[in-house]
């Protein structure tokens, strides 16, 4: 084993002792930035939205517009962007490089709510089938409980039959007239 490869691994070995040991703080050049990831979506949703809007297209047509007329019909002193209009190109593609990553991370987080939106909705369909289910299963044994009760009509029906049953066997007589009272036969 040459020198250099021996170096190599004994770093790899230090390097590899240290992996449950957190790291030693470096210092930095720059300040770290941090930004919180729901200011951040916000804007991005912001950006989106207005990207979409007739405004920014109307303007954006506006500008570029301007650009080719003022780099075409101006003096050859003020043309800061001659004929293929590399300066423009250069723009138009950063701006695109920006707003893309933006316009997906804005739908993503849309996304994000629609699926927030999907379950509490099949939540909300699971409760109204289970109170559903609940409320036939009632409904039918109240159905049930009442089959079991005498109704009105039904009782009427048994009345009549009682009465009509009695008169067979001349136990009591039905009146003559409206008013007066049915007379029994222990009566005579």
């Amino acid at each position: 084993m040459s020198e250099r490869t021996e170096r190599r691994t004994g770093a790899r070995a230090v390097r590899g002792d240290k992996l449950d040991q957190p790291q030693e703080q470096r210092a930095r050049v720059l300040p770290r930035m941090s930004f919180s990831q729901e200011a951040f979506g916000i804007l991005s949703e912001k950006f989106a939205r207005f990207m979409g809007t007739a405004r920014f297209l109307i303007g954006m047509t506006v500008f570029v517009a301007a650009w080719i007329a003022w780099n075409s019909l101006a003096p050859r002193s003020l043309i800061f962007d001659e004929f293929p209009f590399i300066f423009l190109t250069l723009m138009l593609s950063l701006q695109a490089s920006y707003a893309a990553p933006l316009i997906l991370l804005a739908q993503n987080r849309q996304a994000d709510r629609d699926r927030v939106a999907l379950e509490q909705d099949r939540a909300r369909d699971e409760r109204n089938l289970a109170d559903t289910e609940f409320l036939t299963r009632e409904v039918a044994s109240l159905r049930l409980a009442l089959r079991e009760q005498a109704t009105r009509d039904f009782v009427r029906s048994e009345l009549r039959s009682l009465l009509d049953e009695l008169e067979d066997r001349a136990l009591i007589r039905r009146p003559e007239h409206e008013g007066t009272e049915p007379s029994t036969a222990r009566d005579a």
